[in-house]
């Protein structure tokens, strides 16, 4: 099947191998995993429960959501504006210039038709009625942040791909001409043509493949943009690492973070944030305003679908954390954002009884951090 994508080969493949996160038959995380951030004694949810979600894992309704044509019409008068569009595609606006991040807008985050994660609802616009990017920003290969269907439509433009090592292979098997994909290693950056962006991938503790034959195949990456007055730092998919505070120290500081929050599991811990941990990543990024993503679009969990943002409104105020959760579709200017409004239970079912709260997850001790941290040049 196509959408399962293409292996690299050739001088791709050479490139892919000569890196220093290369090792053996695939690309492998670098550094040392924090003690507690897996948990191995949990069962790992079986397949019927990933892709037949029951109990509150899907909105009884549909959520509200914007049409955010009209705003874009109008540059930010802060020069930095976020449009979530759901999971983790969203539309930046840096210093006058637009950058989409993991564009998604297929019905499933699956390779096949009618099986798989299953949007909750459409993308509140439709992706051939965006305005025009000057680069498409995609983390890693897995099925709800490289979408089949949504690249061979983009096919048809001109705008150039920044992406990981090997991704490449798949975008350019899909109709992207190759002198459009931009393919980073960790830490090596990309300046977008006739823009003052600079593109620059950056350690995340993931994971990839699109079929079991092919995990590791490729490389993950978290992202920063960087305009001439203005940082947005998008973390992918990752588990928490020290190698954030690395990230600040050589690309921030950072004036809004895109961290994923939602799809977290305790036998996942070491691959994904979820809210907990995303507030520690944040602290060690600097405390930029905080935009989750990755939650209130597909399944691809056990938790409830709105526990993440449930969990992170209960814990921002203790951890003073500036959060930024816009509406599907709205147009949000993280300086002049205003407090959050926890718009999204207008699609939650009410739960029989309100669960205990948890107690935030502890935080990494500054030895922890030490020994996890990248090493220096």
């Amino acid at each position: 099947m196509k959408s399962f994508g293409h292996l690299a080969h050739g001088a791709r493949l050479e490139r892919m191998h000569a890196s220093p996160l290369w090792q053996g038959e695939g690309f492998r995380n670098q550094y040392p995993i924090a003690a507690g951030l897996r948990d191995a004694s949990v069962p790992m949810p079986s397949l019927r429960d990933l892709l037949w979600p029951g109990g509150r894992r899907v909105p009884r309704a549909p959520l509200p959501a914007l049409d955010p044509r009209a705003a874009w019409l109008h540059a930010p008068q802060s020069g930095l504006r976020a449009t979530w569009l759901g999971h983790s595609t969203v539309l930046l606006e840096v210093d006058g210039w637009r950058v989409l991040t993991d564009p998604v807008w297929g019905p499933r985050a699956s390779p096949l038709i009618g099986v798989g994660p299953k949007r909750f609802q459409p993308v509140p616009v439709a992706l051939r009625e965006l305005p025009a990017v000057d680069a498409i920003v995609v983390s890693h290969d897995h099925y709800d942040h490289l979408d089949y269907p949504t690249i061979k439509a983009l096919a048809r433009s001109n705008v150039p791909f920044v992406t990981s090592l090997g991704v490449g292979a798949h975008l350019q098997a899909w109709g992207i001409a190759p002198e459009r994909i931009h393919e980073l290693d960790w830490w090596e950056s990309w300046t977008v043509p006739n823009t003052g962006l600079t593109i620059t991938a950056a350690p995340s503790q993931h994971f990839s493949g699109r079929t079991l034959k092919t995990r590791n195949s490729t490389l993950w990456s978290s992202m920063v943009v960087r305009g001439p007055r203005h940082a947005v730092f998008f973390s992918g998919d990752t588990g928490l690492s020290g190698e954030y505070a690395a990230i600040r120290a050589r690309l921030g500081p950072f004036d809004l973070a895109l961290l994923e929050v939602g799809a977290y599991y305790p036998a996942w811990g070491d691959m994904h944030l979820g809210p907990d941990h995303a507030l520690q990543a944040l602290a060690l990024l600097g405390h930029p305003p905080l935009l989750p993503v990755h939650w209130g679009t597909f399944a691809l969990a056990l938790h409830d679908w709105d526990q993440p943002a449930e969990r992170l409104l209960e814990l921002a105020p203790h951890a003073g954390v500036h959060l930024v959760m816009p509406r599907l579709g709205e147009a949000v200017q993280p300086a002049q954002a205003e407090r959050v409004r926890p718009w999204w239970r207008q699609g939650a079912a009410p739960a029989a009884a309100p669960p205990p709260a948890a107690e935030p997850a502890p935080p990494l001790t500054p030895e922890q951090v030490a020994r996890l941290d990248w090493p220096g040049d």
